[in-house]
């Protein structure tokens, strides 16, 4: 069952990717839906595989990449409807490739890195940032929608907002990589040589 909701969530992310893409009322509505549905796959995933011992390799490897790839969908279309600052997203995403890479390089020496504790609050940062900006998103097109008077209250410099807290998940990603890479660095060296 954890590796089945690991991939359920593989599958929802270029779904919702192409839903909030689209400049329609009942789109975006449909991405946040998806993308609060994937969110409550990573929380249950992990709690059935605590919760019975079904701790695979696949599963400690599947679930962080799933993670990242829903999260690099959500970003990827932040920068393509001109939400989010570019650099920062380039960062998180050079991040998780990275740390993708170096837990390839591990597996392929037997050895399974597992999530740290850094790394599942930088996951929190960042499935809350996106949450957080599909639910702007999301009320301003409902107000809009509905034609309500809160519609201007609302409406206020949003990207500036947006890249504030972006840039602070940013921080809190790269940060997780270096301890990555501290942690694991004899097995950088040994491929160097």
């Amino acid at each position: 069952m954890p590796n089945k909701l690991t991939l359920l969530r593989v599958i929802i992310a270029p779904i919702f990717m192409y839903f909030f893409i689209l400049e329609n009322f009942y789109a975006k509505l449909t991405a946040l839906i998806l993308f609060v549905i994937a969110a409550l796959t990573d929380l249950a995933d992990g709690y059935y595989a605590r919760k019975y011992g079904i701790v695979t390799g696949f599963g400690k490897f599947m679930d962080p990449l799933a993670d990242k790839i829903l999260v690099t969908c959500a970003l990827i279309s932040f920068i393509a409807l001109n939400y989010a600052s570019p650099l920062p997203v380039m960062l998180i995403v050079g991040r998780e490739f990275g740390i993708t890479g170096l837990r390839l390089l591990a597996a392929y020496r037997g050895v399974v890195i597992p999530p740290s504790w850094w790394a599942k609050v930088k996951t929190f940062f960042q499935l809350s940032f996106v949450g957080l900006v599909l639910g702007y998103v999301n009320l301003i097109m409902i107000l809009k929608h509905y034609q309500s008077p809160a519609y201007d209250f609302f409406l206020i410099d949003y990207p500036y907002y947006i890249n504030i807290m972006l840039w602070i998940t940013a921080i809190i990603t790269v940060w997780t990589g270096i301890n990555y890479v501290i942690k694991y660095f004899y097995m950088i060296r040994t491929v160097l040589k």
